[in-house]
This record gives structure tokens, C-alpha cells and sequence, in this order.
């Protein structure tokens, strides 16, 4: 008899996006002429840069040709890819990262999921609460945490909780913990962590031997010199750090998928007899294992962001997002809401007003304004009593999303 995985039984009812897709259908099947403007999911909606077109149209060309053709490529990516990586998003930076501990894939998200592959099942895992909700269900899946309670917290997770209280950055836990999951700039909340704050991390996991899986999948909208984009900006950190990265929202890869993930080959974690064992090794098998990479077409795209006519049209784009974010503030804020986030990354925070639950807000909005965001308590239990808004929209449905909640809600 066939068994099934009973730990996806543990889930809640459905992952975020899908119920929020399904309140939307049921909203629209009601309302068909209601003009609905979506700012729940972090979805881009601008074209992809002109230079990464024009190398993925002449990688097309290269595959109608015997001689360019390619089949299978290195399930880590290609050496051309790898080496303006590391050379360009770190090296550049101080960075001593190495295109041999690059691995290139197909998500960021993908990779903070499939990451728990190399790691035991009885490491005490903290994350952030709110938090990106993908951290939480893969540790489910495989079998790291007990049910949920009323709340939604999973029993075996050490939460640590964010709020304005502590400007949205999680104190360091007076517990030892073995992997920890950081986000920076924050999804969903925006908010930044500074050098200082990372280095606390990184000598609190150096002093446990524990690992941080750090995720940079929006660094590209720190415009702040003095924030660090890489968490191996920090003294130490190739010693206790994995950083997941993504060409999603910096060059809209949203739905053409690419990223990479960094795996220096001087952290290690420890076997049941207390040996040491490289994870790059780890991580390479692995890839090799279950991956056969992201394609010849799409990498010859990403490569192009790192030439002069991609780095300046991929500026634009996070300049075009990032004003869409201070546009969103600006308006919420003069509507009387109080508004975190939205400086620095493309998420703005929004306090629900009177008293409001987060699903209850997301409901009037979209009943009043016909305008979709996505409820703070889908992002856990912290999350209650916020609003998560996305500036990645055209300026003209965020112009207009901004119109008519500020004409149809009375805070």
C-alpha cells in the first residue's frame, strides 16, 4: 500500500497566495465589471531589460546552430555566469566570494526550500515572525515541526517576533539555535538591517556553531551606501552563512527564473559523531543530483545584466519600483495610516486601521476599492493587525489603487 507524507497534513489549509487568489475570483465572478488592481503578490509587471532580450534572442540563435548549440549545461551554471556574479555583486563589495561557491537555479524560493535537503532533522530552526511563509511550510514538509496551534505557530520553530517596537529586526534568542532564517531588506515588513546588526548575527552563530540562511532576494533597492547588501560583508560570516539571491525583482525574472545561491566552501556542519563536513559538498551533490540546471537561453540573459547597458536599465527598473513605493507611503500616510517599509525595498507595511483584522482589511479593500494586498497574518501570527501593499504594479494602477483608497477608506 501506498503511504503518503503526512506532514503535509500539518499545513494549514492553503499556502497565502492561492487563498488570496481564491477570494479575488470569488470578489470578481460577483462583480464583473469591478476594475481589479493587484498589490498582494510581489509579481513585477515591467518588461524585461532591453540587454537581457537581445542576449537571450541571440542565444536562441546560438541553439538553430550545430556548432553554439547546447545541451545540457553544468548543473551549477555556467563559468561565464558564475564569474560576473562573484565578480560583480561581490568581489566589487569586499567580498571574498569565490565563482566556484555561486550555484545558479531556477528561484531563490526554490533554493531556501530545498536547502533543508543537506541539513539534519533535529536542528532547532528560529525564524521571524512575521515571515516570508515559505521558510515555515518546506520545514513542515519535511518533517522539522510538530502541528500548528491556534495561532498558526508550529511546535519545534523558535519564532522570534518583529514589530515596531524593535524596528522590525528580531533580537538576538537567548536559546541556541541552529539554523536561522534572516531576510534583508525584509519580506514582507521593508525594513533593513544595518552592518551592526548583522554582525551581532554572525558572532551569535559563530559563538553556536549554527548557520544563517540569508536571504537577498531585494537587495537591489538598498539606495542607503551605509547598509550592507551581502550578509558576507560581515567579518566571518563565509564561516556560518549561506546567502540565497535572485535576478527576479532586480531584473524581472519573475517569470523567466533565475537566481543563485552562495555556499562558501569554509562552512561546515556537523555529522552525529561531531565531524565536520564541508555543506558546499554537500549542496554540489545535491544540485547535481536532483538539478540539471537553468537554461543556456535564460543564463545568457542574466549574464547581460552585468553589462553597462543592463546595469543602467536594471537601475531604472528598481528606481521605477522604488518610486512607486514612496508614492504608496506618501498616500497611505497622508490617508491617516500609520505605513512602515516602502524606503529601501519595494514592500510598504500598513497598521490596519480601527482595529481591524488582517483579513478583514483585505476585504474592504477590495469590496470598496476593488484594490487586492495581502494580509499581514499570512505571514504569521506577529502579522496580525498589518497589511502588506507591493509597489511592483505599472504607475498607473498604483497611482489609481492610491486614488481610490484614499477615497473609499475611512480610518
Amino acid at each position: 500500500m501506498a503511504t503518503l507524507n503526512e506532514n503535509y497534513l500539518k499545513l494549514k489549509a492553503g499556502y497565502l497566495f492561492p487563498e488570496i487568489a481564491r477570494r479575488v475570483k470569488t470578489f470578481a465572478d460577483a462583480n464583473p465589471d469591478a476594475q481589479i488592481i493587484k498589490l498582494g503578490i510581489g509579481d513585477v509587471t515591467e518588461p524585461l531589460p532591453q540587454a537581457c532580450r537581445t542576449a537571450m534572442a541571440d542565444a536562441i540563435q546560438d541553439m538553430g546552430d550545430r556548432a553554439s548549440f547546447k545541451g545540457y549545461g553544468p548543473e551549477q551554471g555556467y563559468p561565464w555566469l558564475r564569474e560576473k556574479i562573484a565578480a560583480k555583486d561581490f568581489q566589487s563589495r569586499g567580498c571574498d566570494i569565490d565563482a566556484s561557491e555561486i550555484f545558479v537555479s531556477d528561484g531563490a524560493k526554490c533554493d531556501t526550500g530545498n536547502i533543508l535537503d543537506i541539513f539534519g532533522k533535529d536542528n532547532t530552526i528560529a525564524v521571524t515572525d512575521p515571515v516570508y511563509p515559505v521558510y515555515v511550510d518546506t520545514n513542515v514538509m519535511a518533517g522539522h515541526t510538530g502541528p500548528a496551534n491556534d495561532k498558526g505557530e508550529y511546535e519545534g520553530l523558535v519564532y522570534m517576533p518583529i514589530s515596531a517596537d524593535n524596528n522590525f529586526t528580531a533580537e538576538i534568542p537567548s536559546q541556541k539555535v541552529d539554523l536561522i532564517y534572516l531576510c534583508f531588506p525584509n519580506n514582507p515588513t521593508g525594513a533593513t538591517a544595518t552592518k551592526e546588526h548583522l554582525k551581532a548575527w554572525v558572532d551569535y552563530a559563530k559563538a553556536h556553531d549554527s548557520i544563517i540562511l540569508f536571504d537577498a532576494a531585494y537587495e537591489a533597492f538598498i539606495t542607503d551606501e551605509s547598509l550592507p547588501h551581502s550578509i558576507f560583508e560581515i567579518e566571518g560570516a563565509k564561516d556560518c552563512a549561506i546567502e540565497f539571491r535572485s535576478f527576479s525583482k532586480n531584473a524581472g525574472f519573475t517569470g523567466t527564473r533565475c537566481a543563485y545561491t552562495v555556499v562558501p566552501k569554509t562552512l561546515t556542519a556537523k555529522t552525529s559523531d561531531g565531524s565536520d563536513v564541508e555543506l558546499w559538498k554537500l549542496w554540489n551533490r545535491r544540485q547535481s543530483t536532483k538539478f540539471n540546471g537553468v537554461s543556456y537561453i535564460v543564463q545568457r540573459g542574466a549574464e547581460a545584466v552585468y553589462s553597462d547597458a543592463g546595469q543602467a536599465q536594471i537601475k531604472a527598473l528598481v528606481n521605477f519600483y522604488l518610486e512607486n513605493a514612496k508614492i504608496i507611503r506618501e498616500k497611505l500616510t497622508e490617508a491617516g495610516l500609520k505605513v512602515y517599509g516602502g524606503v529601501n525595498a519595494p514592500y510598504v507595511w500598513v497598521q490596519t486601521p480601527n482595529g481591524l483584522s488582517s483579513w478583514d482589511f483585505f476585504d474592504k479593500l477590495l469590496s470598496a476599492a476593488n484594490v487586492v494586498g495581502t494580509p499581514g497574518s499570512g505571514f504569521g501570527a506577529a502579522g496580525e493587525g498589518y497589511f502588506r501593499i507591493s509597489a511592483f504594479n505599472s504607475r498607473e494602477n498604483v497611482e489609481e489603487a492610491m486614488k481610490r483608497i484614499t477615497q473609499n477608506l475611512s480610518v
